[in-house]
């Protein structure tokens, strides 16, 4: 869905050189254009119209005086610095462009009628007036010399193997005679010149060759090889014309062919079977086609009629007529050559009678409406011939050449302009070869066409097609002199207002460009209107792009040479005019490369020229920011493009992010974006088309329509391309809450709204799935739970609106909170059940009922059901699950003829309910007091049991008696104590009191129990060793515990608790404190070496401290002293006038061990000298562990004791040298000696 855009257009109309010109070649490597003409060879520079060399052959007697001479064929050989030239009197030439020297390499006696090079100047291929081939290579040194007509197919020749016989197949209303009939071959037209032509394949391993056959006068096409061998000959074709020529990519050569009611272009395979035509816009013999020319790159077929060349592309198996160029029937006009550019695919040069040389440079580009509200269509608009194909890719997306509707123009159609302005960017402007503007309006006073067709008879579709509406005719200088205008002297046109379009053309020199406005003159009723140039603006150097941005009204100018130019408008008494595009902070702003696709936008709110280069570098101003980019268009606040990677990205121009990327098939490119919707179309290298929806985008519409309360299209638009629901809420939760009805009467589908509730979850998915920095939440965050807050509040509305209608999606909310309200919504499905409601949108208990079901498990909703005591109700759910009868109706008989409490206590335990059945069970008296016991203590339940009943009553002493006795065996001795003591237990609570080593409370209970003074006296020693003995050994105090334990006799005491927990704490301390010290020496080598560096400079010579230091890591904490102290030394000067207090809680502030700190060195060494006195003030301590336990008899872990301290102190002795090194020695005061922390070893 692309057009061929004409870039650059040069005109060189001051040209002369000898003779009259005959046909032409590039030197590629000087841009300049080799003439061949009757007298000589002319070297041509366009770009400054001058002459640069001329080569006359008449001196030599290669041509004639007279100027009957005739060349048929120039190339340039750039590898030998030559120019070679073949005479029609049979001489070929070669002229050296570095020694001006002519050589005639070569002669043949009858002529020749063609010269031919390979793709790689390896070989050459001559035809003579003998119809023969001379194959030559590129020294002159002959290969082999054919005839061009051969009896023989070639050595292609089909083989048939009898049933695939012409006479064996079927023919129709003809009959078996038509089997025997044998094709007559109609002879070449009139007009043919008689002369062979010559095609290569791209490769330049085949060669076709098209002529005359003297035995039926009509022309054949015969492909040979490299070697000169013949391959394979064309079937016969009746009406071939003389036009041949090779696709460069290998797959097809093109033909033309007059048939009896129409012109065609056919396609012939390597083989000789055709294969593939397309028609031509003329009748039979309108016109004459004297050439076809494939571009380099086998996207472009030219066409050469006598006053007409027409530019040709396929898509889809389509062919469309994307270009037109009337020279009109002046004989000085007349066109001598025609020439594809070998190097640049789209450039075509053309080569006058009146040496006029025109060079044109198109590129492809879609003609897509601009526009960026909901009213615009989404058009993009397809040149073919004197037809405009537009399709509005809102309404449908059809596939190429198939289209929503088409416009009929009275001439062929150069170029589709769409107006910029909103609400009328359907509106287009068609210019056609006659050098008028047809304008066409799209609104609702459109013509109507309500059986608009599309895709076949399938699909019927109505549209509203734009209407005609104005008429411009563009006048010229040229018109005034009554001259013809040169075809496209106007290019880049582009609709700005209403009546205003800005266009360009070339300026009195080629390397000047003039930008014009062409504004209306007059407009009558009876009479088109005019316009005319105004305000012509000279720009040095050919400009290649324009741009306009409808937002801020700025035009953008490309130059040939990335240059970039901003159009001033006319204000008052000045005029327009162009000056430099300068950046934010006045730089000037050039592409490194040419771009062939230009856009504005506004990045981070400054205004700046996007580019595409033909070999995929992206600019923005003068960055290059991407090297494999394809295509891009700018929608909204989002940059698409698509990359060499066959992936669609999305950048934003907010915060210069990427959105993601989608896979997609390779090569497809952007075609549009549909304006407030997420639809991307990318079209296919085939044609077709592809719809996708970029999660970006999409994203971003949907938080628009939730922002302008538009819930049903965010929904249905979720829906369909699977977005979490949640985000509905999650966007907005005030906003959401304040209009849940209008989100239920816009949704209005009991469905959805199910949906939209099965789908919430805790999860705000503004945080997880689709975070967004630029959220429209405000709202405070709720409190509570989101799922049931959402719920609540659309279940309160329905039942407000209409219970009945949404009676399905109450219940879901009911089912769809954290804790599921089942026993609700199975009451109200009773409830339904007993009273039906006669509202006509209700639902019946039975539909009800089943889609709970659907909803739940329905043995969960069974054991919901039983845990209401409604026994129908559990009958209605029974009934609709897959129970077996056999399985609930025993177990619901036996229950109906329980008493009432004892009847739901078996019910909560069956349900394990234990609490509730526990309530119930404390109802039904004390018959049932032993079973309410065992209940308590199989589920553990006291504190519940223990509220049910009296403090003073049997049952709480019974239920208190075996509560304390498991908390006895739960090892909580206190807590026992206090629930036997408040029981009355007096016994069992100094039990527990004593094994808790509670004395206070173990005395109160002995003064109850009336002890006499000698069994006090004996349970106080008891207590006050077993205290004494715990104190030492936690304070580790071993010698003197060591002496209690021997005197009270506590050895299993220590044995099983206090030694092994003492070694295992040491154990996990020493090596907690040797993990820390191996972290510190670790950071603080990392922090010296960043030091060190910066001292020499690695950093550019530049302080951490400075706002511009992006370079310096978190690491490099380490300043240099002159910075630290300049920045420490006014506060230093405030924290002497402090108390020592705050003196020191400074000091530790500034000794900050945060990575990335000023002095975070030295806080390294004193945190590394504070362990290093730690683990020497434990050696002690451990000195006296190991005694105690070499004493008991706990040798293994003292070993394993004694070994890790060792280590430890090894370790630190070893990083003694390490951490206070010389250099620091002076700054940092060692906090202690090395020899003095270690020196305090024991072995056992």
């Amino acid at each position: 869905m692309r057009n061929l855009k004409l870039l650059r257009s040069l005109c060189s109309n001051a040209l002369h050189g000898l003779g009259k010109p005959q046909c032409l070649s590039v030197r590629t490597d000087t841009g300049t254009v080799l003439v061949g003409s009757n007298l000589g060879i002319t070297e041509l520079d366009p770009q400054t119209e001058q002459v640069v060399n001329e080569v006359s052959l008449v001196g030599e007697a290669y041509l004639p005086e007279d100027g009957t001479g005739c060349i048929v064929g120039i190339q340039d050989l750039p590898d030998q610095e030559s120019v070679c030239v073949a005479t029609s009197s049979g001489d070929v030439i070669l002229y050296n462009v570095t020694n001006n020297q002519l050589e005639c390499v070569g002669s043949v006696e009858s002529g020749l009628t063609g010269m031919s090079w390979s793709p790689d100047q390896e070989l050459v291929i001559l035809t003579t007036g003998q119809e023969t081939i001379i194959m030559m290579t590129k020294d002159f040194d002959p290969i082999t010399e054919v005839r061009i007509h051969q009896d023989d197919f070639g050595e292609g020749k089909f083989i048939t193997v009898g049933w695939g016989k012409k006479e064996t197949q079927f023919h129709g209303s003809e009959g078996k005679q038509a089997a025997h009939r044998k094709q007559v071959v109609q002879s070449a037209v009139a007009w043919d010149d008689q002369r062979p032509r010559v095609t290569w394949r791209g490769d330049g391993q085949l060669f076709a060759i098209g002529a005359i056959c003297p035995v039926s006068g009509a022309r054949k096409v015969r492909v040979w090889n490299r070697e000169g061998v013949l391959q394979s000959t064309n079937e016969p074709v009746n009406g071939l014309e003389q036009a041949l020529c090779w696709k460069p990519s290998g797959s097809l050569i093109a033909s033309t062919q007059r048939k009896p009611n129409k012109h065609n272009v056919v396609f012939f395979e390597r083989n000789g079977l055709v294969h593939g035509e397309f028609s031509l816009p003329f009748d039979k013999d309108q016109v004459k086609v004297k050439e076809l020319l494939w571009n380099s790159d086998s996207t472009v077929l030219a066409i050469w009629l006598e006053d007409l060349r027409s530019l040709w592309t396929v898509g889809n198996y389509h062919w469309y007529l994307k270009q037109s160029l009337h020279f009109g029937c002046d004989p000085e006009g007349q066109i001598v050559s025609l020439m594809w550019d070998p190097e640049s695919p789209h450039r075509l040069h053309i080569l006058r009678l009146g040496w006029q040389y025109l060079g044109y440079d198109w590129h492809w580009t879609t003609d897509r409406s601009i526009g960026e509200d909901s009213s615009d269509a989404a058009n993009v608009a397809v040149i073919n011939g004197d037809k405009v194909l537009v399709t509005s890719f809102r309404h449908t997306v059809v596939p190429p050449p198939m289209c929503t509707y088409q416009l009929q123009l009275s001439s062929a159609v150069n170029q589709v302009m769409f107006y910029p302005e909103p609400q009328k960017s359907n509106n287009l402007a068609v210019l056609t070869t006659d050098n008028r503007i047809a304008v066409y309006q799209h609104d609702d006073g459109g013509n109507q066409d309500s059986t608009q067709k599309i895709g076949g008879n399938g699909l019927k579709m109505c549209v509203t097609m734009p209407k005609l509406i104005k008429m411009y005719r563009i006048k010229s200088d040229e018109e005034r002199r009554d001259k013809a205008l040169t075809p496209m002297k106007l290019r880049l046109i582009t609709w700005v207002k209403e009546d205003m379009f800005l266009a360009l053309s070339q300026g009195s020199s080629t390397s000047q460009t003039v930008l014009c406005q062409l504004v209306t003159l007059s407009e009558r009723e009876s009479q088109e209107a005019e316009l005319e140039s105004r305000s012509p603006v000279t720009v040095d150097g050919h400009v290649i792009s324009l741009c306009y941005n409808p937002k801020t009204q700025t035009v953008a100018l490309e130059l040939s040479d990335g240059q970039i130019l901003k159009y001033l408008w006319a204000l008052g008494s000045s005029e327009a005019s162009v000056e430099p595009w300068k950046s934010t902070n006045g730089c000037l702003i050039q592409f490194p490369q040419p771009c062939v696709q230009t856009a504005l936008c506004t990045i981070d709110g400054e205004e700046v020229v996007l580019g595409l280069t033909e070999r995929a570098r992206f600019f923005v101003n003068d960055i290059e920011v991407a090297s494999n980019m394809t295509s891009f268009i700018v929608h909204d606040e989002f940059l698409l493009f698509t990359t060499h990677s066959h992936t669609c990205r999305c950048l934003s121009l907010k915060d210069t992010s990427l959105k993601g990327f989608l896979k997609m098939e390779r090569g497809s490119r952007i075609v549009t974006v549909v304006p407030q919707d997420s639809k991307l179309i990318l079209q296919m290298p085939r044609g077709n088309l592809e719809t996708i929806h970029h999660r970006a985008l999409l994203l971003a519409q949907v938080r628009k329509w939730l922002d302008r309360l538009m819930f049903k299209e965010a929904f249905d638009c979720m829906r369909k391309l699977r977005i979490n629901l949640n985000l509905i809420y999650d966007h907005n939760p005030k906003v959401f809450l304040e209009n849940v009805e209008i989100f239920l009467k816009q949704i209005d589908s009991i469905n959805y709204i199910n949906l939209f509730l099965s789908e919430l979850k805790e999860e705000d998915v503004t945080k997880t799935m689709y975070p967004c920095l630029t959220s429209s939440s405000t709202a405070a965050p709720q409190t509570g739970n989101k799922v049931d807050i959402v719920c609540d509040t659309l279940r309160i509305t329905m039942e407000k609106i209409n219970p009945h209608k949404y009676s399905l999606s109450i219940l879901t909310s009911h089912v769809r909170k954290s804790t599921p309200e089942l026993e609700v919504a199975l009451q109200k499905v009773h409830k339904l059940r007993a009273n039906p409601p006669t509202d006509p949108e209700a639902v019946s208990a039975e539909k009800a009922l089943k889609y709970l079901l659907f909803l739940v498990d329905v043995n969960e909703l069974y054991d919901h059901a039983v845990g209401t005591y409604d026994f129908d109700l559990v009958m209605m759910v029974a009934e609709k699950s897959q129970k077996d009868p056999k399985e609930y109706l025993p177990f619901l008989n036996e229950l109906k003829k329980m008493e009432i409490n004892y009847q739901r206590f078996t019910i909560d335990k069956y349900l394990k309910r234990y609490k509730k059945a526990l309530g119930h069970l404390s109802k039904c008296g004390p018959q049932h007091f032993s079973e309410l016991l065992n209940l308590v203590k199989d589920q553990k339940i006291y504190k519940e049991a223990l509220k049910l009943f009296p403090v003073n009553s049997q049952e709480y002493k019974g239920i208190s008696i075996v509560y304390g006795e498991h908390l006895s065996q739960k090892q909580l001795y206190e807590q026992a104590g206090l629930i036997f003591a408040r029981c009355g237990e007096s016994e069992k609570a100094l039990e527990a009191f004593l094994l808790s080593h509670s004395w206070q409370q173990a005395f109160c209970m002995a003064a109850q129990l009336q002890y006499t003074e000698d069994k006090l006296g004996t349970m106080a020693r008891t207590i006050d060793s077993e205290e004494a003995i715990a104190s030492l050994l936690e304070g580790a105090a071993w010698e003197e515990s060591l002496r209690l334990v021997i005197v009270f006799k506590y050895f299993e005491l220590c044995y099983i608790c206090f030694f092994p927990t003492a070694h295992r704490n040491h154990l996990a301390f020493l090596d907690s404190q040797r993990s820390l010290f191996l972290c510190h020496k670790k950071r603080l080598e990392v922090v010296r070496e960043i030091k060190e560096k910066t001292c020499q400079g690695f950093l550019d010579e530049e302080l951490p401290g400075e706002p511009d230091s992006d370079l310096y890591s978190e690491a490099s904490s380490v300043w240099s002293a002159s910075a630290t102290g300049s920045k420490y030394s006014h506060s230093n000067s405030r924290i002497s006038a402090r108390s020592s207090k705050n003196r020191r809680k400074a000091e530790r502030k500034r000794h900050s061990l945060k990575e990335g700190s000023p002095l975070e060195d030295v806080a390294l060494v004193e945190a590394l000298a504070e362990i290093i006195r730690t683990v020497d003030e434990l050696t002690g301590e451990v000195h006296r562990l190991l005694k105690v336990l070499v004493l008991f008899g706990f040798d293994t872990l003292a070993s394993e004791l004694q070994q890790v301290l060792d280590d430890t102190l090894q370790l630190m002795e070893k990083s003694i040298p390490d951490i206070w090194h010389s250099a620091l020695k002076q700054t940092t005061s060692s906090p202690v000696s090395g020899a003095a922390m270690l020196n305090g070893k024991y072995n056992v």
